[in-house]
Parts: C-alpha cells; sequence; structure tokens
C-alpha cells in the first residue's frame, strides 16, 4: 500500500473506513469529545479518504495533526485538503498512467477555544465543501462569521504556544508556518482581552518577543489600553523592550492612578527596577502585589525572586512556602487511538546527517539517573523548584539547612517541645499558648492529659499554632534541648520507632538523645558496617582492581556506594508536618498561614531559652522539593567527585549517550552552566538520536555570541525538526538563536558564514529561511 501513502507527510492509517472515519471515535454519540478540552484544544485534526476508483478495492482512510494552517474561512482550509491531492507517493514507472490512488473526501477539524465549539469543514472530491460547527452537546450549528475570527486566532495560538514544547509530543504532527506574510495586528477587533494574563497576551508577546519586533504589539496594546487600562502593563513591557524606557515609565506613573491594584502592573515596575539594581524599591513593589492578589502563584514567586535577590534568604524561603500551588493542566491532546499503519517518511536530504533512529546501548542509563523526580515537576512545582535551586545555588545546601531549621519548625523539634511540655505542664498544671490573634493566655491542662495532642485541649494544639515552652526549672534528668542541638537542620531522635519509619534514620531506641547526622547511602545495597566509635568498616573482603581501587559497587559506571556525608553532603532532616498526633499527616490537619510571612514574636519574661514561636509550618510540597533537591544535589557530588577521582587516575571517565543528557540536565537544574556545557558536549560523541544537547548547546552558543558553533548546532537542530515534520521557521529555537546573534553580529555575517561551510543546496536553503524571515520582517541586525 505504498502508492497510497502521501510523500512527505505523516500518515496514521484507520483499520477500517466509515462514514467520517477518525471521527466517530472523535465525536461519540453520548459525550462529545471537544468537552474535555481544557485550554487552547488540541492541534488540527485532517482526516481524508483515498479511493482507486476500482470495484472490489476498498478505500483507505488516514489522518494527521497539523498546526500553522490558516483557519480564517473554509475555503483556506479546503485548500489544505486540496494540496494534499498532489502529495500522494508516486512509486510508477514512467511508462504507467501514474498513481492509481486519488484523494476522495476529507475533513479538517479545528477546535475554537473562545466559543468552545468544534469547526469542522468537509471536502467532497470533486463536490462541494461543507462547513459547520460542533458544539459541546454534539449539536450542529452554522460557522459565522465570528466563530471564523475565534478559529483563526484559536489556530494562530496553538501553533505559537506549542511550537517548541519539548512535554508536547503527537506522532504524525505536521507544523508549519503560521503567519508567512504582515497580517498580525491589522484586525485589533479579535485580539481585545478582558484580562492581561491569557493564552492571547501570552502568544502575542511569544510572537514579537522572541524576535524583539515589540513595535507592532505596542502599536496593538497603545489601542486596546484605552479602553482596557490594565493592559498598560503589557504596553509598557513593549516599549522596555524597544528600548524607550522613559516613555514607558510615563506610562506606568499614569496608569498605577487608574488601576493602583494591577499586580501585572506592578510587576512591570518591579523587573525594571530589578534590571537597574534597585532591590530594595523592587521589594516593595513585589510586597504589594502580593497583597492585591494573594491567591495568584506568580506575585508570591515575583516576591521570592526579589528577597533572593537581594539577600534577604530567610524572608524568601518562607514566602517561597507561602505560594498558593495549583493542579498542573497539560496541553490538550487528542485521544490516543491506535492505527492500523503508521506511515513517517524519512526521505528529506537534510536527515542524512543524522544518526540512525534505533536504540542502542547509549539510550540506557542507570537507575540513579532514572529515576531523578526533578523531571518530572510541572507548572507551579517546577518553578518552584527552580527558586529552590536558585537559592541553593547562591547560598550552598549546608547553609540552606541552616536556614530551612531557623524559619521552620522541624519535625523533632516538635516532638522534643511537645514531651518537654508535657512534662512541664504535668509538674506545673499550667502553661501558655499563642493564639490566632496573636494574644498569650495561660491555659490549663488536666493532670491526667497524657499528650499535648489531646482533643480536649484546643488551645495546646501545636499543629496549627506557634508554641511557647511554659516556664519551669530544669529537673534532674529532664531532656537538655538548646537552639544548638538543632545546627544544621539536625534532628533530635527521642520517638525511636516513629523516626525509623518516618524518616529512616538510626537509633539506638534508648531515651538519651543524639544530634549525630546518620549516614547516608544512594543505595540499601552499598550498606557497611560500624565499628563501636561509629566508624564505618569494610564488610567485604579486602581487594584491589585493577586500577588499584577498593572495589565499588557500580551499575553501567555509576559508583552507587558512595557516601555522600564524605563530601559533605547533609540529607534534610523533615520539618513538622502537623497533626493531632504530632506526627506526619494530611495538608488538611495543618492550618495554611499565607496571611503572615512570619509568626508574631511574643516574648515571655523567665521563658527558657529555647522555643519556635517565631517559627512557621513547613508546607508538605515545599518539604518534598527539599527531598527532590537532595536527590539531585546527591547525584550530581558524586557525579563530579568521580569526575575528579578519574581525572587525577588518568582514566576516560565513559557513559552513556542518554547518561550524559541526563547530567547535562542536571546541570543546568543546579546552575552549573560549565560543566552542563561540558556533559551535552561528551553526549555528542555518543551516536543517540536526540535533538535536546544540539538544542541545548545552540542556546548558549547564541547566548555566548558564538556565531560558528552557534551554526553548527543549529544545523543539526533543524535536521531534526524537519526529520520530525517541523517545517515552520518562527517562532522556533533556531530563530530566537539566530536572531540574537543578528543584534550582535548582523545578518550579513550569519550568512557569509553559511555560505562559507560548503552547505549542500538543500541545508542551505532551509537554515536561510530564517534569515529570510528577519528580512520580510525586518528583525534587528537583517540591515547589517
Amino acid at each position: 500500500m505504498a502508492e497510497a501513502s502521501f510523500k512527505d507527510i505523516p500518515e496514521l492509517f484507520e483499520h477500517s473506513v466509515r462514514r467520517i472515519g477518525i471521527f466517530d471515535e472523535y465525536c461519540s454519540n453520548s459525550v462529545n469529545y471537544s468537552a474535555t478540552f481544557r485550554e487552547l484544544g488540541p492541534p488540527d485534526l485532517c482526516h481524508v479518504v483515498k479511493s482507486t476508483g476500482r470495484s472490489g478495492q476498498r478505500d483507505l482512510g488516514s489522518y494527521h495533526y497539523i498546526s500553522g494552517v490558516d483557519a480564517s474561512s473554509s475555503a483556506s482550509l479546503a485548500a489544505y485538503i486540496n494540496s494534499l491531492t498532489y502529495a500522494i507517493e508516486d512509486n510508477s514507472a514512467w511508462f504507467s498512467k501514474g498513481s492509481s490512488w486519488k484523494v476522495k473526501n476529507g475533513c479538517y477539524c479545528c477546535f475554537n477555544a473562545f466559543s468552545r465549539v468544534d469547526i469542522r469543514v468537509d471536502v467532497k472530491i470533486p463536490g462541494g465543501v461543507n462547513a459547520y460547527a460542533i458544539d459541546l452537546r454534539g449539536e450542529r450549528h452554522e460557522a459565522t462569521q465570528e466563530l471564523w475570527q475565534e478559529t483563526y486566532v484559536s489556530a494562530l495560538l496553538r501553533s505559537i504556544l506549542y511550537s517548541d514544547d519539548p512535554n508536547y509530543w503527537l506522532d504524525a504532527y505536521r507544523k508549519l508556518d503560521p503567519i508567512t506574510r504582515w497580517q498580525v495586528g491589522s484586525d485589533p477587533e479579535i485580539q481585545v482581552a478582558t484580562v492581561v494574563s491569557n493564552h492571547l497576551t501570552a502568544g502575542i508577546m511569544k510572537y514579537f518577543g522572541d524576535s524583539g519586533r515589540y513595535q507592532p504589539a505596542a502599536n496593538l496594546f497603545e489601542k486596546i489600553s484605552t479602553r482596557e487600562p490594565e493592559v498598560a502593563s503589557l504596553l509598557a513591557r513593549s516599549y522596555i523592550g524597544m528600548n524607550e524606557e522613559v516613555k514607558a515609565v510615563q506610562i506606568m506613573t499614569s496608569s498605577i492612578r487608574q488601576t493602583p491594584s494591577s499586580y501585572t502592573l506592578l510587576h512591570a515596575q518591579c523587573d525594571l527596577l530589578r534590571s537597574k539594581g534597585k532591590n530594595d524599591w523592587a521589594v516593595k513593589l513585589a510586597r504589594q502585589a502580593v497583597n492585591c492578589a494573594p491567591s495568584e502563584f506568580v506575585t508570591w514567586e515575583k516576591l521570592t525572586e526579589c528577597w533572593i535577590d537581594l539577600g534577604e534568604f530567610e524572608s524568601a524561603l518562607l514566602t517561597l512556602n507561602s505560594c498558593p500551588m495549583f493542579t498542573f493542566n497539560g496541553r490538550d491532546v487528542h485521544r490516543n487511538l491506535t492505527p492500523a499503519r503508521v506511515h513517517l517518511p524519512f526521505a528529506r536530504p537534510i536527515g542524512e546527517i543524522l544518526p540512525e533512529r534505533v536504540k542502542t546501548e547509549d539510550d540506557e542509563a542507570d537507575p540513579a539517573l532514572l529515576r531523578l523526580p526533578a523531571p518530572g515537576l510541572r507548572g507551579t512545582w517546577a518553578r518552584a523548584y527552580a527558586l529552590l535551586t536558585r537559592l541553593v545555588s547562591q547560598i550552598g545546601w549546608d547553609e540552606l539547612l541552616k536556614t530551612r531549621s531557623c524559619v521552620f519548625v522541624m519535625e523533632e523539634e516538635y516532638r522534643m517541645q511537645k514531651a518537654h511540655g508535657d512534662i512541664s505542664a504535668v509538674a506545673n498544671g499550667a502553661g501558655k499558648a499563642i493564639h490566632e490573634d496573636g494574644t498569650v493566655r495561660d491555659s490549663m491542662i488536666s493532670s491526667d492529659s497524657a499528650t499535648l495532642g489531646d482533643q480536649g485541649v484546643d488551645d495546646d494544639n501545636a499543629s496549627t499554632r506557634g508554641m511557647v515552652s511554659p516556664h519551669s526549672p530544669r529537673k534532674s534528668g529532664s531532656l537538655d534541648v538548646s537552639p544548638g542541638a538543632f545546627a544544621n537542620g539536625s534532628t533530635v531522635s527521642i520517638a525511636s520507632s516513629i523516626t525509623k519509619v518516618g524518616l529512616g534514620l538510626d537509633s539506638n531506641g534508648g531515651a538519651s538523645l543524639t544530634t549525630t547526622i546518620p549516614t547516608i547511602r544512594i543505595s540499601t545495597e552499598s550498606d557497611r558496617d560500624f565499628d563501636e566509635d561509629g566508624n564505618a568498616t569494610d564488610a567485604s573482603p579486602k581487594g584491589k582492581d585493577v586500577n588499584g581501587d577498593a572495589p565499588k559497587a557500580t551499575t553501567n559506571g555509576f559508583d552507587n556506594s558512595r557516601d555522600v556525608s564524605e563530601l559533605g553532603l547533609e540529607k534534610p532532616a523533615q520539618a513538622a508536618a502537623g497533626t493531632e498526633e504530632g506526627g506526619l499527616g494530611d495538608d488538611k490537619d495543618k492550618e495554611s498561614l499565607h496571611e503572615s510571612p512570619l509568626l508574631s514574636t511574643q516574648t515571655q519574661s523567665g521563658s527558657e531559652s529555647f522555643s519556635f514561636s517565631n517559627k512557621r509550618l513547613c508546607e508538605r510540597w515545599l518539604d518534598n522539593l527539599f527531598m527532590v533537591l537532595y536527590e539531585d544535589l546527591r547525584v550530581w557530588t558524586i557525579f563530579r567527585a568521580e569526575v575528579a577521582h578519574f581525572k587525577t587516575q588518568h582514566v576516560a571517565y565513559r557513559k552513556t549517550g542518554l547518561e550524559w543528557e541526563i547530567l547535562g540536565d542536571l546541570g543546568m537544574r543546579l546552575h552549573h552552566k560549565e560543566e552542563a556545557k561540558e556533559a551535552y558536549q561528551r553526549c555528542l560523541d555518543t551516536p543517540r538520536y536526540s535533538q535536546k544537547p544540539w538544542a541545548k548547546l545552540m542556546d548558549m552558543y547564541a547566548e555566548e555570541g558564538d556565531i560558528q558553533r552557534c551554526i553548527q548546532t543549529a544545523i543539526r537542530v533543524a535536521a531534526y525538526q524537519w526529520a520530525d515534520y517541523t517545517e515552520m521557521t518562527y517562532p522556533t529555537q533556531i530563530a530566537r538563536a539566530f536572531f540574537k546573534l543578528g543584534q550582535l553580529h548582523g545578518h550579513a555575517k550569519i550568512s557569509y558564514t553559511l555560505m562559507s561551510m560548503g552547505l549542500p543546496d538543500s541545508i542551505l536553503k532551509i537554515m536561510d529561511s530564517y534569515l529570510q524571515y528577519g528580512k520580510t520582517f525586518k528583525v534587528e541586525g537583517y540591515d547589517f
């Protein structure tokens, strides 16, 4: 059936052809599939039926996903289906009559994200064109001009925002240029936003911002700002991008008087102040933005960034703890159906420079690297983790643990304070507690109360309130608790069984306290024996390997027995999660304290030195992120130690291509750019089919202004993109890299460099298309 395939277009063939083929599955009789789309909707879907016209020969149905097609009218969508009639594979000889397969009919489906309807165009060849809309209930409506305008903007936004998302992948997904001529901004009525933060404004800023062409965006936002004053924040950002900061300041000054509670406008001012080094002023604006929109993650995120810039790391950690986290909603995708056959042609000349797309040993990696949880973070969790890694990159892991133990109530702190208060309450029968309104009152506790977590003692519910230890003299045999006992995030082992299960710490099970940090191992298979002094002893037989080193438990060259405590990496102790029993519990058992960055500090005359009345409860998600960060730092520390060891031994350090790629991503997450670059470069030495290391290096070389290396990596990235049917020029990573180089060197130098490389005509034509886009739309640097 090769003759029934398109020559350069991916396809998914159906098992059988029905009335409308794939749309029988796409829109069921009971529930419309479009109702499951939450955001912009999935890419467009094009379904065609091919026939030979002979009796006894059954028709074939196939479909593919596509973005970038002009969806402004039924004529443009019908024209795309008609263009497929000339794309059928022609394998006939010169004396034959040509291909016998023809496109009989087709249906193009495009989701309208504004009216939440599905626009469909049925095309019969030869025949007519029928356009209609299907709502969420499956009812058919007429496709009006207003619906076509909304559909065009929806398709345009999807093609722009989905263009370079590495986490969004579909089989047989074809990407075309969404805009090939100057037309965006000519009809501003369809681009009026009711709020500033939405897909429409994000698409506009991405499209114009990636190429530095802020003038059209400024013209558009200036017209809209007369009716929507809040859009002035986007207008100010556009002028800042045009290097007209004075005009931007004037716009923000006048607009803030009209909309003083606009957090987007406050953020625009905040970013401008941060770029000028006025971090103390920026913090004030960021705090005001939090007051204006306390339920938005971006306001707390901006305030955290400002605290980090200012060097107030305790305030940064407290603010990060207050961030509201939202459930991640990914991109809308089509339902995954099992096709009868998949046709993914790979016959382009540019694909010849790529390695074979087969799985090799370089696609395998050590389980310790594959199990890292950080790459799976999405949405607000990923952005919060980025703030946490920025913190650790500036102050270090040890200092971060100290800061964490200073501002948050640790699990063992809470247990010790609870036990100490229990003893004192039994002895004195009274204590004090801080209430939510900040007042401190006596709390009478009956002598038969066994614990502070009693259901009847609401005042001493330490899971939701700060807690002050009652004034009582220390007696012989009482627990000796001092602030120094919790330095560096150390934990106190008082409940042996609970601690062993919850935290995995070692304990002797006695009543005595220990402040030692347990030895952290990468895997349980590398356990060691310890002598009476706590020193590690090798339980395995003594011996040497061929390099003269002690034997190690390794998997694919990765040392799984390395003791990270020897390398200065300490495992974080668990923060108190707050339940009535004093242990770890559900989030609903813990009160969210977003309204104040710090609990009121109450000073009690004659109180003991140890108290955490000025501490906060750490959110469960942030406590989990600390463990995610520890896993990243643990693997990274071992990796760098192994590299240093192999260098001193003058032995080659080898890993698979996938392992180098994972380590490069890990270095980027932890802000070790040079080490990450080295890992990506080592990944290129392996015959692994992967676009990521080339794309990462291309962005790095573009930032450095290295025109020669940037172009060399861009050629490979273009080959990978065209092999995956990404035939669009902009917005893409290559276009952003070229335009960034163009601002420094000019497009003429890039063009001459390309010609000097002696590239084949097919590859040179593709690379030159990015410069032609810059010339057409007058991107900065096109004229020199």
